[in-house]
């Protein structure tokens, strides 16, 4: 009973940096702002970028058979600290999603005061998400509470959403890229911010909602979306602007009041 309590506090306490804020400075607020921002690349590169992906695991594969061996084996982990952190890792959407991050970089971010920011962080997620999503319609896997219709999800998940396609993870993917841009941001930071997405990967796992290869293969594809949207043009203006909103948040020396509840969380051991 502790350890979930816990859990709901770290939940809570991640979540509650838009809690406290005026109306018009919460995520929810700012999202529409910047849900129908265009990305980087164009539809061409992110179908190459989608074609690029291997085919997924065939059935009862040695690869197949492993993912499910250690899916199955993360049920030990449902309630714990570490499932109830997944929970809040399931919101993916900038700017909300931007506060996974807090922690590692040491600041206090997803709010309507770096609109630069969460442009940027927009554009990025609608390249990875579309790239993720043609990936997907390539070759379809099963989730693991798909393949398993009784096995719990740390999210609400309808029916549509246990049928839907495990491979590859459009959640690694999209926080892979997340990383990569804060390590672009702020080079000092790289390395927390690189865990810190891997562990949202991670948390999919923990959900049953993908299997192991999937965000393996999520991460790869992340990565070269990133790498094909530093290319373009307007990147390096977007990334200026956004890193100078940074640097004045960093200055405020605003921190998440959740990150002690993160770490504890992070500790648990994975199967």
């Amino acid at each position: 009973m502790r350890q979930a309590t816990v859990g709901l506090i770290a939940v809570a306490a991640l979540l509650s940096a838009c809690a406290g804020t005026p109306a018009a400075l919460r995520p929810q607020a700012v999202q529409a702002a910047v849900s129908k921002t265009e990305g980087y690349l164009s539809g061409p590169l992110i179908q190459a970028l989608a074609d690029a992906v291997p085919p997924p695991p065939i059935a009862g594969s040695a690869t197949d058979l492993a993912d499910k061996s250690r899916s199955a084996r993360f049920v030990t982990l449902e309630d714990s600290d570490r499932w109830l952190l997944a929970t809040a890792h399931a919101e993916l959407r900038p700017p909300l999603a931007l506060q996974h991050f807090d922690c590692a970089l040491g600041l206090r971010l997803g709010s309507a005061t770096t609109p630069n920011l969460n442009r940027l962080m927009q554009r990025l997620f609608h390249d990875s998400d579309a790239a993720a999503e043609l990936a997907k319609e390539r070759g379809f896997r099963p989730r693991p509470v798909g393949d398993d219709p009784e096995r719990r999800a740390c999210q609400r998940v309808n029916d549509a959403g246990r049928k839907g396609a495990s491979y590859p993870s459009g959640s690694s993917t999209v926080a892979t890229v997340y990383g990569e841009a804060f390590a672009a941001l702020e080079p000092q930071s790289a390395t927390d911010a690189r865990r810190i997405a891997r562990e949202v990967g991670l948390s999919r796992l923990v959900c049953g909602m993908h299997y192991p290869s999937d965000v393996a293969v999520g991460e790869v594809l992340g990565k070269a979306v990133f790498e094909a949207a530093v290319a373009t043009p307007v990147f390096e203006a977007d990334l200026a602007a956004a890193r100078s909103e940074v640097a004045a948040v960093r200055a405020t020396g605003l921190t998440n009041p959740g990150c002690a509840s993160e770490r504890l969380a992070l500790t648990t051991p994975l199967p």
